[in-house]
């Protein structure tokens, strides 16, 4: 199984604390993998490394970190080398999203959530490769989403950062290849997890909803694998084929009908 491709290596997971980030990190510690956790919340970072640990016996460091601070990837590496620390697999797992229209969004949160899902990705990536190709492995999952691939209206910024991580998945792939060093992005759907919440975007009831188990296995299965991306799940890869011959705009407005608020 694909989670036993890092047993015995240490995995460094961002946004572990919650959602796929967490269920990322539990299939890699049942695949023998040692852990370097970071998110924002200190509490729950230690209570999930304590059932790590405790669970499948492996080691697990925590490290608490806002990667809305531009500053916290180069605390994330100082944290990992004084620990002596070269992950085998880097998860940039770590983002958010927001819903509503673009024009009543608070200004200073969407910038937030560029520096998370854009610029946090670039940094750690950056921060972290070097390493990888001086020994000659080295896997780079990078979690995007389906809306990767299209504008999504009410999630105009959200699909716009994702779609910047995809791109970015797929050109660094191909740069690094020939050092033996793997990119990936992985292409979640709708998932359950606190994501919805924290956005306050409804789930529209026609869209298929995966476990964060799932995409999780679906993202290491693929790294694995060697792709350059996944989409997960069936109907998400037909769905993401058959837009390819609609034009753009129309497949705007289906998505603007699908998510528009409720009483507008």
């Amino acid at each position: 199984m694909s989670r036993f491709s890092w047993k015995g290596q240490w995995a460094l997971v961002t946004g572990a604390s919650s959602g796929i980030g967490q269920a990322m990190a539990r299939e890699l510690a049942a695949g023998g993998a040692k852990l370097v956790l970071t998110a924002r919340r200190a509490d729950r970072l230690q209570a999930f490394a304590a059932e790590l640990s405790t669970e499948f016996s492996t080691e697990v460091e925590i490290f608490a970190a806002d990667l809305e601070k531009p500053e916290a990837p180069a605390e994330i590496l100082e944290f990992t080398n004084s620990k002596s620390i070269n992950p085998a697999l880097l998860v940039n797992n770590a983002g958010f999203g927001i819903f509503g229209e673009f024009r009543e969004m608070d200004l200073a949160r969407q910038l937030a959530m560029i520096q998370v899902n854009c610029s946090a990705v670039v940094a750690m990536t950056s921060l972290y490769l070097p390493a990888m190709i001086a020994r000659g492995s080295g896997d780079v999952l990078i979690v995007a989403s389906t809306a990767s691939f299209q504008a999504v209206p009410y999630q105009t910024a959200y699909a716009a950062t994702k779609a910047f991580d995809l791109i970015f998945a797929e050109g660094i792939a191909e740069e690094v290849k020939r050092f033996g060093v793997r990119v990936c992005a992985l292409c979640p759907g709708q998932t359950k997890s606190e994501f919805h919440e924290i956005a306050n975007e409804p789930i529209p009831k026609q869209m298929s909803v995966h476990t964060a188990r799932e995409v999780a296995r679906i993202g290491l299965d693929a790294m694995a694998a060697g792709k350059h991306h996944v989409i997960c799940g069936v109907s998400n890869r037909l769905g993401m084929e058959l837009q390819r011959l609609a034009p753009r705009r129309l497949v705007t407005a289906i998505s603007e009908r699908m998510f528009r608020p409720s009483g507008e």
